[in-house]
């Protein structure tokens, strides 16, 4: 019999925070590493200049150089999450992230700090791929967009405190602590570590594909083999076309401050009223945005409902280079909200579509091509959006809004093609899967004869 649900004991706390108990600690433990991260990347820019003493353009190419190392090794990692296992990669990573982080204290020059970025820079793309795909094993299906929706939350609230933690230590003004910024996350993801370490092994999943056909595909060499992901070419294009539609980040955080800045009368304070509305929807709406997503129906939805919230934004905040005052701050956060709106849409989206168009043996490998295709939808963006808006004005917000329309009609026959791929491969829709998830010995019966209560756990989604 199931444990009854174990429900917060505040009414705040109970409407941001899941009644499942693996959703609840994974939660915990999504603030606790983006506390961390958050920390660092606050100060990064002084503690790259001021301690390690490096020039703005050194550490534009240094940053540059590690996003195109763990560009080139996202597939890799990911298929070595799949052959060491998803849960053991996050478990390492994180450890990995740790020990890079602490070896900050060493780099004090171009070279030395490049020597630290790289490798920490791999690490943390083998701890998100093997965090992904462990998210999407572990959770049954009609739980998983939705508990992945619980944890963006969580991570969002942990970037802001740890943006805020790292803000203080600026504000100090001590070189001392700026020195200890990155001992304090390593120390920080250590325990995260230690914390993703007690998580259950994912369930073992049922074969998809015949015997026979694993065995051919093993003979014919990784190259050949029709499964690999990057063979996958529906799935390919779908995340190539996620990441267009995932560009609404780059409307938040760069064109639509630089336009409030440059082409409206809006005072640049009304910035961080922009930003604070951003953080609390992410926080408290992400998980109303991905509600009743499983299917890849219910992803397709999501990801026109998101479409249409940045084509409204679009329209929006175009029209505020011809307002004045009141009008022109309050549409631009209403453009902001709406932008906002894509953001959480998109995403529920997104988690949907991956978890049911990947080769489910392959999880690792797929979330590897998710990075490798999300980033060839995106990185073009700061520059064309800058320049379409700034440049062209009007007319440029709407050839972004052109750019996503045809992004949001293209991925519906990209994801059914995907569908249609699996098939091709002999592996069966989600729903007609099963997963057989180990359960533990039962205990032994008392001395009284009595049959002992259950006690919960993490694997029980019930409560």
């Amino acid at each position: 019999m199931p444990s009854p649900p174990s429900r917060p004991p505040h009414r705040l706390l109970a409407r941001l925070l899941s009644d499942d108990r693996l959703v609840r600690a994974m939660s915990y433990q999504s603030v606790l590493s983006a506390f961390a991260e958050g920390a660092f990347i606050t100060g990064e820019a002084v503690y790259f200049t001021q301690v390690v003493g490096l020039s703005p353009a050194q550490v534009g190419l240094m940053l540059t150089l590690s996003l195109a190392a763990a560009f080139v090794f996202s597939v890799p990692l990911g298929r070595l999450a799949d052959r060491v296992g998803t849960r053991r990669s996050w478990i390492v990573g994180s450890a990995l992230e740790a020990v890079f982080f602490a070896s900050w204290f060493l780099a004090d020059s171009f070279v030395t700090a490049l020597a630290v970025l790289i490798p920490l820079s791999l690490a943390n793309t083998w701890v998100r791929t093997g965090r992904g795909a462990y998210q999407v094993q572990v959770f049954p299906r009609e739980k998983r967009v939705h508990a992945r929706a619980y944890l963006r939350a969580a991570r969002n609230a942990g970037y802001s405190l740890g943006a805020l933690a790292g803000g203080l230590a600026l504000a100090l003004d001590s070189l001392a602590l700026i020195h200890a910024i990155p001992l304090f996350t390593s120390a920080v993801l250590l325990a995260n570590s230690f914390w993703v370490s007690k998580l259950p092994e994912p369930p073992r999943s049922e074969p998809v594909t015949p015997a026979a056909a694993v065995a051919d595909a093993a003979g014919a060499g990784r190259r050949r083999d029709p499964r690999t992901a990057l063979r996958n070419r529906p799935f390919v294009l779908t995340t190539f076309l996620n990441g267009v539609l995932g560009t609404h980040q780059v409307l938040l955080m760069t064109v639509i401050p630089l336009w409030l800045v440059s082409e409206t009368d809006a005072p640049k304070v009304v910035l961080a009223w922009l930003y604070g509305t951003n953080t609390v929807m992410a926080v408290a709406l992400q998980v109303a945005a991905a509600r009743g997503v499983a299917t890849v129906t219910d992803s397709l939805r999501a990801q026109r409902r998101g479409a249409l919230c940045f084509l409204v934004s679009c329209g929006i905040i175009a029209v505020t280079h011809d307002t004045a005052g009141w009008v022109t701050i309050l549409l631009m956060w209403v453009g902001h909200v709406t932008v906002t709106g894509a953001e959480l849409y998109q995403s529920a989206g997104q988690w949907g579509l991956v978890a049911e168009l990947a080769d489910p043996d392959r999880r690792g490998e797929y979330e590897g091509v998710v990075g490798l295709g999300h980033n060839l939808g995106s990185v073009w963006a700061p520059a064309a959006y800058t320049y379409l808006a700034m440049s062209w004005g009007a007319v440029g917000w709407a050839v972004i809004a052109a750019v996503i329309l045809t992004a949001a009609v293209a991925i519906h026959p990209a994801a059914r093609a995907g569908e249609r791929h699996l098939r091709r491969l002999g592996i069966a829709p989600e729903e007609e899967r099963g997963t057989t998830p180990e359960k533990p010995a039962p205990p032994a019966p008392r001395k009284d004869g009595t049959e002992p209560a259950p006690k919960p756990s993490l694997h029980d989604h019930t409560g």
